[in-house]
């Protein structure tokens, strides 16, 4: 028997460990392949593109919001991966009449790796999961030892334009913002609310980073922050690191060490 309560009270049991899993979700999707369940991953999203293997080989059933029942169906799964973010309350409630459904709903490391831990336990590969949690910890323990002290800014995570979207509390991103040595301005609030150019005004973050997804900022962008806050530093930064909570946060601390030498170095 392989049985794992999903993170949003759920128990999943499987008489066997399951051979047809569909992942809804790309950085779980990422970390079934790490876990090495690449040959049992029988669908993904069109938006699962790593590993490239995965991606190029295995059935898509859509979009992670916008699924086709009827591909899944074709499968017919013994297992489901499944984000209480990425998904929708009404597909996971569909599917589950079905299928089995592991939902994750993530909003720190700890979180994220007690998913990665339960997702090893259903699919018997423990050891492997149990090991990549380690990997984690020391690179992020490494990373905050690296940290200069008493340095923080005040900074703003956008992930949306037009209108305008940033990261709250309560949130991965927020977590990972912290880890990385910055004051998220928006900590009192929750999710990712709108943001009008007179608030983000009075918020006046030091810091602003623009996300690569799930809207693509990239150079065209800087200036029009620049006009919003004259004085902040604008940062476009790689979206991935910061917010797939799943194996990718072993190479995350490396990117945030990076960023954090670059930003803090200038900053002093």
């Amino acid at each position: 028997m392989y049985s794992s309560i999903d993170q949003m009270g759920f128990t999943i049991n499987l008489e066997q460990a399951p051979q047809r899993i569909i992942s809804l979700v790309p950085s779980q999707t990422e970390l079934l392949a790490d876990l090495g369940l690449s040959t049992r991953i029988a669908g993904i999203t069109r938006y699962c593109i790593y590993p490239p293997e995965v991606y190029m080989s295995v059935p898509r059933v859509g979009g992670t919001k916008s699924l086709n029942i009827e591909s899944i169906d074709s499968i017919n799964p013994d297992l489901i991966i499944a984000n209480k973010e990425e998904n929708t309350k009404e597909i996971i409630e569909q599917l589950r009449e079905k299928y089995k459904v592991w939902v994750s709903d993530i909003s720190n490391m700890e979180e994220a790796c007690d998913m990665i831990f339960n997702i090893g336990q259903l699919t018997g590969t423990e050891n492997k999961a149990s090991k990549i949690i380690e990997d984690i910890n020391k690179r992020f323990e490494k990373l905050e030892k690296e940290k200069h002290k008493n340095s923080s800014l005040r900074a703003l995570y956008f992930i949306w334009r037009k209108p305008y979207m940033a990261v709250a509390g309560n949130t991965f991103i927020h977590d990972m913002m912290s880890r990385c040595g910055f004051d998220n301005a928006l900590y009192y609030e929750t999710r990712y609310p709108e943001l009008s150019i007179e608030k983000i005004k009075k918020l006046n973050p030091e810091i602003i980073l623009l996300s690569s997804e799930p809207y693509p900022f990239s150079q065209k962008h800087i200036q029009e922050f620049k006009e919003i806050c004259p004085h902040a530093r604008i940062i476009l930064v790689d979206g991935e690191y910061f917010s797939w909570y799943g194996s990718r946060m072993r190479l995350a601390s490396d990117y945030f060490s990076a960023l954090h030498n670059e930003v803090f170095n200038v900053a002093e």
